[in-house]
């Protein structure tokens, strides 16, 4: 029986929200991490991570907005060694694919003397539901640069279930789970897929990296603008263009497909104007 808590760093994210919620509908002692959460944690401020990690026996480790932001590296070094001062045992990392600084690191927590799980992730297909790509698909468009590139998209409900597992069960330590969904989709595909579910026609539009920045920079900022322009520069490049198997290595079973997070968000009214 776990009795030590367990950190969620990013537990107001995507991914982090679901985890904390999993673990706390289980019964195990949770402490949610975030600027607003009762132990504030807050990557900006080094020194909310000390009190935020004293007495965990594991964490989930997310890096909001991206490891590939300037610094977050380094931060996440710094916290490996908090995180190791205050005897905490087990790490979580999520990684994305294909990026050059979250492959940097992984090799910080792996090489941080703290037992480690890295859950190296494909793009989120809740970024047409939950995140920045939500608007456009309201509007009836999907704007993304990288051509007729494929992607094996994944819902983030199937992150959220290999991190709990690797913080929960045996046999996880150590372990590369490179999660994507089970199949290769080109954008246009993904348009298409929920233009069923919606009603209504989803046209994906092919845009240059330029105009990719600049839809970014009109809600997000120039800089966070030049971060994402840089990963997508980066991984739509088709070197993602393949499946892994971490879902079916960490839950022995495949992932969910992209139709039925589709079906799911619509249900649900993710696509909804007034939602």
């Amino acid at each position: 029986m776990q009795t030590k808590p367990i950190l969620v760093i990013g537990a107001t994210g995507k991914t982090g929200g679901r985890v904390a919620a999993q673990l706390e509908g289980r019964g195990l002692p949770v402490r949610r991490g975030s600027r607003t959460s009762a132990t504030p944690f807050d990557w900006e401020s080094p020194e909310t991570w000390a009190a935020a990690l004293a007495g965990v026996g594991s964490a989930y480790v997310t890096y909001f907005p991206d490891l590939a932001f300037p610094g977050a590296v380094e931060r996440l070094e710094s916290l490996c060694e908090t995180a190791k001062d205050a005897g905490v045992g087990h790490l979580v990392l999520l990684s994305g694919r294909g990026e050059h600084h979250a492959r940097m690191g992984e090799d910080v927590v792996r090489n941080s003397g703290v037992d480690f799980t890295i859950v190296r992730s494909a793009w989120f297909a809740q970024n047409f539901s939950e995140g920045y790509l939500r608007d456009p698909i309201l509007a009836g468009v999907l704007p993304m640069p990288g051509g007729a590139i494929a992607e094996p998209i994944i819902d983030i409900e199937d992150i959220a279930d290999v991190v709990v597992a690797a913080l929960t069960e045996e046999g996880h330590k150590a372990q590369l789970y490179e999660v994507t969904g089970p199949r290769l989709m080109s954008f246009a595909d993904m348009g298409t897929e929920m233009s069923k579910v919606i009603g209504r026609e989803i046209r994906h539009i092919p845009i240059s990296f330029e105009e990719f920045h600049a839809n970014i920079a009109r809600s997000g900022g120039t800089f966070v603008a030049d971060v994402f322009t840089a990963i997508a520069r980066e991984t739509l490049d088709g070197r993602n263009a393949r499946v892994g198997d971490g879902v079916q290595r960490a839950l022995g079973r495949p992932p969910r497909d992209f139709t039925d997070f589709a079906r799911r968000a619509a249900q649900a009214g993710a696509w909804n104007a007034a939602a």
